[in-house]
């Protein structure tokens, strides 16, 4: 039996990832903030359902969900755990984003450092770094949360290409969706300009695309087209574009 570690499971994405896996007869490790909601999943789930209720943007929480999984083997690690701060940057508040930094960046960071050390020892596993089609850009009124979703996407794809010099047969992939019906925009305090695809299309593609052994993951054909299209537009354009976009978004 498999076991597969799931951050953010308690709403959107991650949860829908955690129904895909239990389905297909995987076993589960799952955080997130909501203890009630955690214990309410393990009960649905059964079959040897772990859990532990943490704050991934407290220090060494990362650190202390690593050691809770030190007696199981962890053959799949989803780092779904994220959210955004929207607003001007000189307007949005500080110990926000400073909390971002440490959800979006730093705990993908340790996580992905120390579970890929057990798994390159043993030549095997499975990591999936949940980004966006924002890490390829640039995103005024979200910058914080654009920035650290191109921090995932560049250390996942840099991870990938060391690990395939290797001849490894761990794998590591980053899913970069557009917008998501998930608790995101209520977080963020905004509603999306365009219309979101379910969590749980996004959540199957991601689970398929990750044992087929794919690198970047972009759910929808639409997204897809933008992405490749953002890459042929000046950055000075690119941005004006973003900003305008963004700027559709109503506060909540």
């Amino acid at each position: 039996m498999k076991t597969a570690l799931i951050t953010g499971a308690t709403s959107g994405i991650g949860m829908e990832m955690a129904v895909s896996l239990h389905n297909r007869g995987w076993e589960l490790v799952l955080s997130g903030r909501n203890e009630k909601m955690l214990r309410k999943m393990a009960k649905k789930f059964g079959r040897n359902t772990k859990y532990l209720a943490l704050d991934l943007s407290e220090r060494g929480s990362a650190e202390k969900l690593y050691q809770f999984c030190k007696g199981t083997r962890i053959d799949f690690l989803i780092n779904n755990a994220g959210f955004g701060v929207f607003g001007e940057f000189t307007e949005t508040d500080l110990d926000a984003e400073l909390q971002l930094i440490d959800v979006n960046i730093r705990a993908v960071h340790i996580l992905t450092k120390l579970f890929l050390k057990d798994f390159v020892r043993r030549n095997s596993g499975i990591i999936l770094n949940v980004a966006s089609s924002a890490g390829f850009l640039s995103g005024p009124l979200l910058s914080s949360y654009y920035a650290s979703k191109n921090y995932v996407v560049r250390l996942s794809t840099a991870i990938r290409e060391e690990l395939r010099r290797k001849g490894s047969d761990v794998q590591i992939g980053v899913l970069c969706p557009g917008p998501v019906d998930t608790n995101f925009n209520n977080r963020a305090g905004v509603t999306f300009s365009a219309k979101p695809v379910s969590a749980k299309y996004v959540a199957e593609y991601a689970v398929k695309g990750s044992f087929a052994g794919k690198g970047i993951m972009i759910p929808t054909l639409g997204m897809k087209l933008g992405v490749i299209a953002s890459k042929f537009v000046p950055e000075e354009i690119a941005v004006r574009f973003v900003y305008e976009l963004q700027k559709r978004k109503e506060s909540v």
